[in-house]
C-alpha cells in the first residue's frame, strides 16, 4: 500500500506526512512529491521524496502506479497568486487535478483520492449557517478553481472511477514562518508578528468573521481521510473550524 501527498514539500504535506508516519495506519510506501523538497523531513525507511513537476507530460505514469491506494492532492497555486496569474492558477489548480484524476482511474484498484479545497468556494452573502450542501458562490479564481476540482472530484466518485473526497479546509492559523501569497495570510501574521515584537497590518475590518482552524485539527482531520467510509456521490465536506 502506497500513500502519495502532492506538495508534500509545503507546510501542511510535511505535517500529515509526519502524522501518517506515526500513526497506526498500514502502509509500506509515503511518497512526497513536489517542485522542492527540504533537505531532510525523516529517517523512516518508509518515507521517499520525489522533486518533479506533475504538470509535465510522463510524469504522472511514473508516480500513480498499482501499488497506490491513497493520494493526498495538497499542491496548489494559493488564492492571490491564482488571482495574479490566471493561465497558471487554471493549469496547477484544475488542469493537473483532471490529470491526477485521470491517472488514478486508468489503475486496476480503486484509489482514495483526497482534495483539499478551501472556503474560498464561499463568497458574497452566506447564509447563517453554511453546510456541506450550501450552494458555491465563489467570487476568486481560486475558489472558482477549487470549486470546479469539487465538482470532478463528485463525478469520478459517482462514476467509480476513484473514492473520492473533497476537503474544504479552514484558514490555518497559526502558520510558522515568513507570509505566503495566499489572500488568508494575515489572519496567521496579525498573531505571529506582534508576538516577535514585529508590526503587521490587518487589512480587514475588526468585525469581518473568520473561519480558522489549527495545524494540528487540520493535519489530525486530513489524517482520518484516509480511512474514511465511502461517500457515496456527494464527496464534499466542511472539515470542523471556528468562526
Amino acid at each position: 500500500m502506497q500513500i502519495i501527498i502532492t506538495g508534500g514539500g509545503g507546510f501542511l504535506g510535511q505535517k500529515l506526512a509526519s502524522a501518517l508516519l506515526n500513526s497506526s495506519l498500514a502502509f509500506n510506501e509515503l511518497l512526497l512529491v513536489d517542485l522542492k523538497m527540504p533537505a531532510r523531513l525523516s529517517d523512516s525507511p518508509r518515507l521517499r521524496c520525489l522533486e518533479a513537476d506533475l504538470t509535465q507530460p510522463g510524469v504522472l505514469e511514473n508516480v500513480i502506479t498499482a501499488n497506490t491506494s491513497v493520494v493526498y492532492h495538497l499542491a496548489a497555486i494559493v488564492s492571490s497568486h491564482a488571482e495574479d496569474d490566471f493561465d497558471l492558477g487554471w493549469k496547477v489548480n484544475l488542469d493537473l487535478t483532471r490529470q491526477l484524476l485521470e491517472a488514478c482511474r486508468r489503475q486496476p484498484q480503486k484509489i482514495r483520492f483526497v482534495f483539499s479545497s478551501s472556503l474560498a468556494v464561499y463568497g458574497g452573502t452566506l447564509p447563517e449557517c453554511v453546510t456541506d450542501t450550501t450552494a458555491l458562490t465563489p467570487r476568486s479564481s481560486y475558489g472558482a478553481q477549487k470549486a470546479a476540482c469539487e465538482l470532478l472530484v463528485n463525478d469520478y466518485t459517482r462514476k467509480g472511477y476513484v473514492d473520492g473526497l473533497a476537503l474544504r479546509l479552514p484558514t490555518i492559523c497559526v502558520r510558522p514562518g515568513k507570509p505566503n501569497r495566499a489572500a488568508s495570510s494575515f489572519v496567521s501574521a496579525i498573531i505571529r508578528e506582534p508576538l516577535q515584537g514585529e508590526t503587521t497590518v490587518c487589512p480587514v475590518s475588526e468585525s469581518l468573521r473568520l473561519w480558522i482552524s489549527s495545524p494540528a485539527t487540520v493535519i489530525h482531520n486530513l489524517s482520518l481521510a484516509a480511512t474514511l467510509p465511502a461517500p457515496g456521490e456527494a464527496s464534499s465536506i466542511n472539515y470542523p473550524g471556528s468562526a
